[in-house]
């Protein structure tokens, strides 16, 4: 009879669970005017997902962990509702309680019933719980990992009553969390527990040596390459959302067919778009050459939104083979599934920025100075001056900072003054074979071999020094997500609080924080020469970019310190074999809890973000490549009515490199002026009239077209 109870039961609540999702998916509610899903439909899909977990532990044995587990996974997307995080350029916060309380009180009310539950399941553990602290921890440690797992869970804000609130909300949120998933853990049947070893990085490839492939790394590699192509299709769409990415675009396209600059447009005031800089007889992108030359090659092939899901999965190959060197193949092969559940790493292979190149680069020249000390061969020290030459060309700055690292690494290792001698002198010749090149670069596009296009741009429309490093009121763009004007220790530290926190919410997207088991890992006072190695990395990285301005923004987390991926990832990976050394019955559950994490991040965190935040992302829209095709535009004039960007740069990146070519060309339509400017420039075509997002609150619209030229000049609204 307790048989059948539990089957109807079991099928009642997989039934519910199915029921829950599919009112999330149906309902309209969940949904914009455009019936595009908006991130809300998370919570019902989130808990659906509980109701089938419970499903399917409800046997008596696993029925405890499996509510536990359901329990954190609401928890979870309840808590990812509360958050003000959309596709406007700006830094998530927490919607105030009050708000919350109006307009959303069911999502305080499933908190408040999380935590009432955590703390009556707390209630008999916490003793044991404080004993175990007190035996295996100093106060310093504790004070040191409390800091880690509260400080950073919410950012700045101008109101400093209202940061203070925000801070407690967040630190309690994420420490409710962490005591939910305890508490999975520690209710996970004794001996059943045969799943969770699947987690281990252990495996029948551990005993077949150092080389050869490693199918969890391929399989690895496989499922990020995979799961960033998805999400750029999927959620980015293809098209690029940052004004960066729209240069970076037509930079490779450029550069695919041969060419070092464009033709001026015929009306520049109409083709106005950032980051691209206009002289007399040409027109160029001054971004870095380094990204755009390899985004060509996808330029080539017709793909180049697959580029960097592509080299993600190429990190992770790289990643691993340099760890399993620095580390133990253990600990290597939990880094490389950390690094496969990262949203930090796997968002920002969904885009078509800079970032994930750097990192391979970085990764091989590692990899290249790695080999170049234990074999003593000069030919791979080459490869780690060519691999930091090559970063230095995608981001300048980073390149530099590695660049250094790498050559303070050689002078540090254990070889004889000429091995170290023909070393420095093969890495030094691998970064002039392609840091040369680059000099050419800037003498044609600046007539200073030693002048960077980037910084003679945004000298010449934003002021000198505007880009510079260093403190000073001359520093920044005036853009408004700067904390100040100018730049000074006190902005320095404001973009290192952004940053942190970024990392803490992207690094693996946990509801528990993302910091604390790095920190365990630091705090432990076990650290090697490979940790120490890493620490140098990372505090590089912070030191030039703490007399840099601008912290990076909130596009995809803290990007300026992407290079910090790797070790917080190995650091992470220490913190668990710390806690599997300080409790060595409990390494099954120990590994169950982080898979615990990871899967609610794969459950709740990527399809919250990648439906709340990046689809139409800065209200950037691809609805222009379907109006073209769905309504034939043809060899026409599209005018864009609205703001440079997002209305226009959106539009912009469709336009052929040879604006006369008999193809639709999109043109800005600024003013009367400008407007009559481009139509009279372009007199034998027919012309269209696109009113873009930020004029229709939602996609691009026609506002009229197709029409005559005389048409079109007699129209006398004013855009």
């Amino acid at each position: 009879m307790y048989y059948s109870n539990t089957v109807v039961l079991r099928i009642l609540l997989a039934a519910a669970g199915l029921a829950v999702a599919a009112w999330g998916l149906t309902h309209p509610g969940f949904r914009d005017a455009e019936g595009i899903p908006t991130g809300a439909l998370c919570l019902p899909v989130s808990a659906g997902a509980a109701l089938a977990v419970l499903a399917a532990g409800w046997r008596r044995p696993w029925r405890q962990a499996a509510a536990w587990f359901a329990l954190a996974l609401v928890g979870q997307a309840a808590s990812l509702q509360m958050i003000d995080a959309g596709v406007r350029l700006h830094y998530q916060h927490y919607r105030p309680l009050g708000w919350l309380l109006e307009h959303r009180p069911w999502l305080t009310a499933l908190v408040a019933l999380q935590a009432l539950a955590v703390l009556a399941g707390w209630r008999s553990r916490l003793r044991p719980f404080l004993s175990w602290l007190r035996r295996n921890f100093r106060l310093w440690q504790v004070a040191g990992l409390a800091l880690v797992l509260w400080f950073p869970a919410a950012t700045v804000s101008e109101d400093v009553r209202f940061y203070v609130a925000e801070l407690a909300f967040a630190a309690l949120l994420q420490t409710l969390a962490l005591l939910n998933i305890i508490l999975v853990a520690w209710s996970l049947p004794e001996g059943r527990l045969a799943a969770a070893s699947r987690f281990a990085p252990e495996s029948p490839d551990t005993r077949r040596g150092e080389r050869g492939p490693d199918r969890l790394a391929l399989a690895a590699a496989v499922w990020v390459s995979c799961l960033a192509a998805a999400l750029s299709w999927f959620s980015y769409e293809r098209h690029p959302h940052i004004p960066d990415e729209v240069v970076y675009l037509i930079h490779a396209r450029y550069f695919a067919e041969g060419k070092l600059w464009l033709s001026p447009p015929p009306v520049p005031a109409a083709f106005d778009i950032d980051l691209m800089n206009l002289e007399p007889d040409r027109w160029f992108s001054p971004v870095p050459p380094g990204w755009p030359a390899v985004l060509a090659l996808g330029v080539l092939a017709g793909a180049p939104w697959l580029v960097n899901p592509l080299l993600a999965g190429l990190n992770v190959l790289l990643a691993f083979a340099l760890l399993r060197r620095l580390y133990d193949r253990s600990l290597a092969r939990l880094s490389l599934l950390l690094l496969a559940c990262s949203p930090w790493h796997v968002f920002m292979a969904m885009n078509f920025m800079t970032h994930t190149l750097t990192l391979t680069l970085a990764l091989a020249a590692g990899l290249g100075l790695m080999r170049a000390m234990r074999q003593g061969k000069p030919g791979w020290a080459a490869v780690a001056g060519l691999g930091a030459a090559g970063a230095g060309l995608v981001r300048p700055l980073e390149g530099f900072t590695l660049g250094c690292l790498l050559a303070l690494w050689l002078l540090a290792a254990r070889q004889n003054l000429r091995q170290k001698f023909t070393a420095l002198a093969a890495f030094a010749a691998g970064g002039i074979l392609l840091g040369a090149p680059a000099l050419v670069y800037n003498r044609l596009l600046t007539g200073d071999a030693l002048k960077f296009p980037i910084m003679a741009y945004t000298d010449k429309y934003y002021g000198p020094n505007s880009n510079a490093l260093g403190f000073g009121p001359d520093r920044g763009l005036g853009w408004a997500i700067d904390p100040n004007p100018g730049h000074s220790p006190f902005d320095a530290l404001v973009n290192a609080n952004l940053n942190t926190f970024s990392i803490n919410i992207e690094l693996f997207g946990w509801s528990t924080g993302s910091l604390w088991l790095a920190a365990l890992y630091l705090f432990s006072g076990r650290l090697r020469r490979p940790d120490w190695l890493m620490l140098a990395l990372c505090a590089a990285i912070f030191a030039v970019h703490f007399f840099y301005y601008f912290s990076g923004g909130p596009d995809f987390g803290a990007r300026y310190w992407y290079l910090m991926l790797i070790p917080l990832i190995a650091f992470t990976a220490g913190g668990l074999a710390r806690l599997e050394e300080l409790l060595p019955a409990a390494e099954k559950r120990i590994r169950a809890g982080l898979a615990a994490l990871c899967l609610m991040a794969l459950v709740n965190y990527f399809p919250w973000r990648a439906i709340d935040k990046y689809h139409h992302y800065e209200h950037m829209r691809p609805d222009v490549r379907e109006l073209a095709r769905k309504l034939d535009f043809g060899a026409s004039l599209v005018l864009v009515r609205g703001d440079r960007h997002p209305d226009y740069a959106s539009a912009a990146v469709y336009n052929p490199l040879e604006l006369r070519a008999p193809v639709p060309v999109y043109a800005w339509d600024r003013n009367p002026q400008v407007r009559r400017q481009v139509i009279e420039a372009y007199r034998d075509r027919r012309i269209w009239i696109l009113e873009g997002p930020t004029r229709t609150g939602a996609g691009y619209r026609v506002a009229a077209g197709p029409l005559s030229p005389e048409a079109a000049l007699a129209l006398s609204e004013t855009p």
